[in-house]
């Protein structure tokens, strides 16, 4: 190939050599053989390399077809490529002769995405089913579309020296394939086949070797058809898989696990089989099928799904498969099975063989492994449509890592979570790097599964913690480990932690009026935070409205027992009358004996902590409607109480009044005209649905009264109860009619999941003002 010209060789300006800095998800998805095709095809010269900034770039030639390929770059990348922004440096002319990818630079900064572990491509399926392809069955089949990222990276750049994938050296096939800018595994780097990759075993719980590679599968599907439980590893941890057809064996899932009712969630083998057994929008098809494959809340019809899967519960969590092994044992079952997280109830997901034999003793009968390591755990993630759009609840396999522009964030900022469903998050210039979901900080395994994420995070990033960022409850674990570090650190409250989550995600910047309603969360007054209006302002930001507060008797038993939180309410409104109210459910849910020993606490106000959650008050109102005494996991008494609303179109509207105590007082939203027309709806035998509904409009319309009354248009609602899709599609609403502009989740979990965002993203906020936080 003749050398081109230079521009003053030719005397013309017609060329030109640029270098570009491409940041973003733009590796570990085929943006380097991308950038090599279209160069060549525009006859350009020059290079392109994974660095630890993201992609560099440096072609040269005609001026146009420069200019053309940074169009190309930045507006047709690559699938499941996500470009955050192009620098464009003009340089001096070098007269390249060949265009090349070069081996990756290591040095500097780092600032590249680790891309999310992807589902497994058409491509790769066709392949995966072909007879006559050398793939034919292989369970760890891939390509530069699809398979692990997250899972298997060690550090960045993105190569295959520094993946899990570094113990299977290519066969020279493979190598072949990898080293071939026409074929779509060029650069691929988890690129495997049998001859060189990763291998499954069948192993019984004492560790015998009962079958290898397909006969593995074949064997381990025999035992899923005979109603064993198999735990099978797969690209984050490892799932426990039985038939979701049988109630006998699902119930001895329940009772191994020890997970009494909450749901399972259900691998169907196609999205024929799973429209014959759910009802789903093609917005909810588009998220089934997209290369994340999460978890998603479908609608349940009649279909063979066992009962004992997700009991008196309308909405089904199912999943397709999306890795290569899943679909190979889902085709050769032809049913839907259980496919839940490999752990007991509170404890992390199991990631290594030998650990899963451990934990997992006296659960699985079989363990399907391969000899792949698993980086990091991952889980899987959970979605519904709310509001026509996606929103995240659980944001892992698919999604995780995400990194989200928040301007002012500074490097350095770690921000540690809260208590349940905790995610670190670790701030990059103008960045905040989430990763994925860690689960609830109850176990010692658990924690240490945090302390991993957090040394993780810096790793990868290469980005030495400066300020910590925590929760303000002082006993949160995440608070402990905060203080542990030694690094000065901000505590930051938990609803203010919540609003500045959603500001972020959105790009929000003050003023917002926060509406911030969950479960509990500690207060500045030592009370139980929930039924939150926050004011965020340039300066800061202020309490403007809560929900009327009412006692909680037992303190933490009542977060477990909604007929607690049903006691509590009637005792704040009608003191010990509420006693002889023992027609009411929640008061014939107790013994004589029980109400006397409660009685006596709401009187001395002893373990009885003042509350102003709306969390607690959905608890209340479906104890009080008989729906649920007690919730065997977090949330369910609240979502009994939205799902009896359903198909409801009743106009009514239970009243929450405004209340002023003083003008430097906060609102308060009164809850007891609603509690006093659901009690006379119960005496006139009203059934639970049409309260249901009424309150929820209720509690939609006292949002938008407090935004009038504020006099804020951006309204951002957030916290655990908008995971209720009835309340957030009614708040949007009435938001709307009222001439304000609200704003949800969407990719951030508007649960605890994303408080780690909300810490980070007001620490440096914080620091902006020039904040001092403790030392």
């Amino acid at each position: 190939m003749n050398r081109p010209a230079s521009p003053t060789e030719t005397g013309t300006s017609a060329r030109k050599r640029v270098r570009l800095l491409v940041h973003g998800a733009v590796q570990g998805v085929g943006f380097r053989p991308f950038v090599y095709q279209q160069a060549r095809s525009l006859k350009l010269f020059g290079w392109v390399e994974n660095s630890a900034q993201g992609l560099t770039v440096e072609v040269e030639g005609d001026s146009r077809n420069v200019d053309t390929l940074v169009h190309l770059i930045r507006e047709t990348p690559p699938p499941n490529a996500a470009v955050a922004a192009i620098e464009t440096h003009e340089i001096d002319w070098r007269g390249d002769v060949a265009f090349a990818i070069r081996a990756s630079a290591v040095s500097g900064a780092r600032t590249a995405e680790v891309l999310p572990d992807l589902a497994t491509c058409e491509d790769c399926l066709r392949e995966l089913f072909d007879p006559a392809d050398r793939r034919h069955l292989y369970p760890f089949i891939n390509c530069t579309q699809c398979g692990p990222r997250y899972s298997i990276i060690e550090d960045i750049p993105y190569d295959r020296v520094r993946t899990s994938m570094r113990h299977f050296p290519m066969c020279p096939a493979c190598t072949a394939e990898y080293e071939n800018a026409e074929n779509r595994r060029f650069h691929a780097e988890p690129n495997a086949c049998p001859a060189c990759g990763p291998r499954l075993a069948l192993l019984t719980a004492g560790g015998k070797v009962v079958a290898r590679e397909h006969e593995a599968l074949l064997a381990a599907a025999s035992a899923i058809r005979r109603g064993q439980i198999v735990a099978a590893k797969g690209i984050g941890g490892f799932h426990l898989i039985v038939d979701a057809r049988s109630d006998t064996v699902v119930q001895r899932l329940r009772q191994r696990k020890r997970r009494e009712v909450k749901p399972f969630a259900v691998m169907f083998p196609s999205l024929t089989m799973l429209r014959e057994g759910c009802d789903f929008s093609p917005v909810e098809e588009a998220l089934l099928v997209s290369p994340a494959r999460p978890i998603v809340l479908v609608r349940r019809k009649c279909s063979p799904i066992a009962t004992t899967v997700a009991p008196d519960n309308p909405w089904l969590g199912a999943l397709l498969p999306y890795a290569p092994l899943h679909h190979l044992l889902m085709r050769e079952l032809g049913f839907p099975v259980v496919a839940t997280s490999g752990n007991l109830a509170n404890e992390p997901i199991v990631t290594g063989e030998d650990e899963a034999r451990r934990r997992l003793a006296g659960i699985a009968d079989l363990f399907l492994v391969h000899d792949r390591p698993i980086a990091r755990p991952v889980d899987d993630s959970v979605a519904r449509i709310v509001c026509g759009r996606e929103l995240i609840l659980r944001r892992a396999r698919g999604y995780a890592p995400v990194s989200v522009s928040v301007k002012g964030m500074r490097a350095g900022i770690l921000a540690m979570g809260g208590h349940l469903k905790t995610t670190v998050v670790l701030g990059a210039t103008d960045r905040a790097v989430m990763s994925g979901h860690i689960g609830d900080l109850e176990t010692a395994a658990a924690r240490t599964v945090h302390a991993r994420a957090v040394a993780d995070s810096v790793r990868l990033l290469h980005i030495e913690p400066r300020l910590v960022a925590c929760d303000l409850h002082p006993e949160y674990a995440s608070a402990h480990a905060a203080e542990a570090t030694g690094l000065p650190h901000i505590a930051v409250q938990h609803h203010l932690a919540h609003v500045a989550a959603c500001m972020a995600e959105h790009g929000l910047v003050p003023p917002v009026l926060g509406v911030a309603w969950d479960g509990a969360g500690y207060g500045p007054d030592r009370t139980i935070w929930g039924g939150e209006f926050l004011l965020v302002t340039p300066a800061g930001w202020r309490r403007v409205a809560h929900l009327r507060r009412f006692r909680l008797p037992g303190g933490d038993a009542a977060m477990r027992e909604s007929r607690r939180a049903a006691l509590g309410l009637l005792y704040e409104a009608f003191g010990e009358k509420a006693f002889a109210m023992t027609a009411l459910a929640p008061m014939a849910a107790f013994t004589p004996a029980e109400r006397s020993v409660l009685c006596a606490q709401l009187q001395r106000e002893v373990n009885a902590p003042l509350t102003s959650s709306v969390g607690r008050l959905f608890d209340a109102f479906a104890a009080l409607t008989g729906l649920r005494q007690r919730a065997d996991y977090e949330g369910q008494a609240a979502a009994a109480l939205e799902w009896a609303a359903e198909g409801q179109a009743d106009p009514r509207c239970y009243e929450f009044p405004l209340r002023e105590k003083s003008e430097d007082e906060p609102l308060i939203v009164d809850w007891r005209p609603a509690l006093e027309t659901c009690l006379a709806d119960l005496r006139a035998g009203t059934n639970a649905g049409a309260i249901s509904a009424a309150f929820h409009a209720g509690l939609a319309a006292a949002i938008a009264a407090v935004a009038q009354r504020t006099g804020e248009r951006c309204v951002a609602l957030t916290g655990g109860c908008f995971q209720n899709a009835r309340l957030t599609e009614a708040a949007v609403a009435a938001l709307r009619a009222a001439g304000c502009e609200p704003i949800w989740h969407e990719s951030i979990p508007p649960n605890d999941g994303g408080l780690a965002l909300g810490q980070a993203t007001w620490a440096a906020w914080s620091s902006q003002r020039g904040e001092t936080p403790c030392a």
